[in-house]
């Protein structure tokens, strides 16, 4: 995986680029803010500090997401609940207060990693076949047995983020966070029933297994067109 960090501190960097290294990652090491605007196309993971020398992390955080969907992890000294929220509402993935345990450094990266990746799967598009039910990403169209099945935008929404994992296991809590921005006993509720009425719509009760205390996942491997 390809991190790319954004830190003016050099001991903290000095530190913490060779145990990522030594953890499995590919790691670039920028001091200042703005030239990892030109290097967004070619990290999975942006580790961003807030304090830096030629802009302010949170503007740097909000151009970032402007620019691309690439993964971003504040790693800031700034550890106030309103520094928290408005790194997350800047654009940032996640948050992590200084100091901090390298293991979990690394598990919060492949954990945002993985809610990337079937974000992307989907945005990519295209024509994904299962068994006979057909979903274009696209047009966000579904046949099934090729009549046009009519979902409502978050229907689709729970139907895509599914199908796009492929036939992995979509956790709950990815889910509810991806489609309704947390994840409280209302949006459990709901997520329940927009599954229950896809399958009723789809008319294909196998399409969406239901993984006991962990999420949903498809029936059936996709195939995509």
């Amino acid at each position: 995986m390809r991190v790319l960090l954004v830190e003016d501190d050099t001991r903290v960097a000095g530190a913490l680029v060779p145990a990522l290294v030594r953890r499995g990652l590919t790691v670039r090491w920028l001091e200042s803010g703005l030239p990892a605007l030109d290097l967004l196309d070619e990290v999975d993971v942006v580790l961003l500090d807030l304090g830096l020398p030629d802009v302010d992390g949170m503007q740097l955080c909000g151009r970032i997401r402007e620019a691309s969907d690439v993964a971003v992890i504040v790693v800031s000294a700034r550890g106030e609940v309103d520094d928290r929220i408005a790194g997350l509402r800047a654009g940032a993935d996640d948050y992590l207060v200084k100091p901090y345990d390298v293991d979990e450094l690394v598990a919060r990266v492949q954990a945002v990693r993985r809610r990337q990746t079937p974000r992307r799967a989907a945005a990519s598009g295209g024509v994904v076949r299962v068994g006979d039910v057909t979903v274009d990403l696209d047009r966000h169209e579904v046949t099934a047995g090729g009549t046009p099945v009519p979902l409502s935008r978050k229907e689709f929404g729970v139907l895509s983020l599914i199908v796009a994992e492929g036939g992995a296991v979509c956790r709950r809590e990815w889910l509810l966070t991806e489609l309704w921005g947390r994840a409280g006993q209302a949006e459990n509720r709901s997520l329940d029933v927009h599954v229950a009425t896809l399958r009723t719509k789809v008319g294909r009760a196998s399409l969406i297994e239901t993984v006991r205390g962990v999420g949903y996942r498809l029936g059936a491997v996709p195939d995509r067109g």
